[in-house]
């Protein structure tokens, strides 16, 4: 799954690309490497939130934007992923989030 955010437009649009796969998972940043932009984005969107080079994705995001979009398996997919996440210090409980590397603009 990608989250990506596309600064071109006015407000900023914040997508989920790639829903079936749920063995990938990361922020790509498209129209520009403004922090604050992507920050807002994401926060706009519910979606989460900017930590450096990292987002916290709220897992109530990918839900919503992958509703209607991905197969009967997906749920139990979703979990594994979340667990394998989980195995590597990448899950927030607190926030029902997971930690996502983000891809800027070259």
């Amino acid at each position: 799954m990608i989250v990506q955010v596309d600064l071109r437009p006015r407000p900023p649009v914040v997508a989920l690309e790639e829903p079936d796969d749920t063995g990938h998972f990361h922020v790509v940043v498209i129209g520009g490497d403004d922090r604050a932009l992507v920050y807002g984005a994401l926060v706009d969107a519910a979606a989460g939130r900017l930590d450096g080079d990292d987002a916290w994705i709220t897992l109530d995001a990918v839900r919503r934007w992958a509703a209607g979009r991905v197969g009967p398996t997906w749920d139990d997919d979703l979990a594994r992923m979340v667990e394998y996440a989980r195995t590597k210090g990448w899950v927030d409980d607190s926030a029902y989030s997971v930690r996502a590397h983000v891809e800027w603009p070259a």
